[in-house]
């Protein structure tokens, strides 16, 4: 069962290549700050722009160095059904401990679609499985029917991600699946609603740049400490919706950077924040106490 926090982890490059060894100090420092996990390779992770190669190293790399310490939530989803097979297959392989699979972007399935291209997945692995979906990129969202039968035909299909979603959906998907099945905010400044109506933990930009801080909120809620959780929500809530100034995941790049912890470099057609929104970032940077 996935619960807890999970950071979706930004990909650093060193002169257009990927920089292990800055990918490297970034899984060891998640892992220091008490995350329950790490995803790599997903939106936050530029997925789109690297290839079959550099994909499967860099779940290999996230999972020697999180081995026995985090747990690695491979993004193995894709828009092929048997490209998401391939990578599904190659993170098992490298030893990821689950895959975050996507809905199918751009081809745009029917919810019949979905079902088809989910099972066939499932069944291609032994790994459990995180449903992903987040309508505002994909053009399409997992239906709580789509989602309740998944679950009840393949034993590994065990969470969700929910992005772009509500409070109500929430509710319904947890009614729906019961409390043994995963559900999970995608989204930073929603993650303490969810949580109140059944979520179980986040998959999180912010934690990029505050993982300590997003795990005590998470599971200071969790152990029943709503209060404590609230506080940290309200002081962080202008990160959470600086870090989506612009598209994901150039702000939060931006802003490791300006942390010290990557260079600023992204592959096109993504680019440099610009200067207006960089001077925002900044000044939240400051507010929150996370930049000096």
């Amino acid at each position: 069962m996935f619960t807890g926090v999970y950071t979706a982890l930004i990909t650093p490059f060193r002169n257009g290549r990927v920089d292990e060894t800055g990918f490297k100090k970034l899984v060891e420092s998640q892992a220091r700050a008490g995350v329950d996990g790490i995803v790599p390779v997903g939106t936050t992770g530029e997925a789109p722009t690297v290839d079959f190669e550099e994909h499967v190293r860099i779940i290999e790399v996230a999972s020697f160095y999180a081995r026995g310490k985090i747990k690695v939530m491979a993004g193995t989803g894709a828009n092929s059904t048997a490209e998401a097979i391939h990578l599904t297959k190659s993170a098992e392989y490298a030893g990821a401990d689950g895959s975050l699979q996507v809905c199918p972007y751009y081809n745009k399935p029917s919810q019949a679609g979905l079902y088809a291209h989910f099972s066939t997945v499932a069944k291609s692995t032994n790994l459990p499985i995180c449903l992903y979906s987040i309508p505002g990129r994909c053009n399409v969202e997992i239906a709580i029917e789509t989602a309740v039968q998944l679950a009840a035909d393949f034993p590994n299909i065990v969470a969700i991600k929910e992005a772009g979603g509500t409070p109500d959906r929430v509710s319904q998907l947890r009614a729906a699946l019961g409390s043994k099945f995963s559900i999970l905010s995608g989204d930073d400044s929603m993650t303490l609603p969810f949580m109140s109506v059944g979520a179980q933990g986040v998959i999180s930009v912010a934690s990029n740049i505050i993982p300590r801080q997003l795990s005590k909120m998470v599971h200071g809620y969790l152990k029943g400490d709503a209060k404590a959780a609230l506080r940290l929500h309200e002081k962080y809530y202008p990160l959470f919706k600086d870090l989506f100034v612009e598209t994901n995941p150039v702000p939060v790049k931006a802003a490791a950077a300006m942390l010290g912890q990557c260079r600023e470099e992204y592959r096109l057609p993504l680019v440099k924040i610009s200067p207006e929104n960089r001077r925002k970032l900044r000044s939240t940077l400051k507010a929150v106490g996370v930049l000096k």
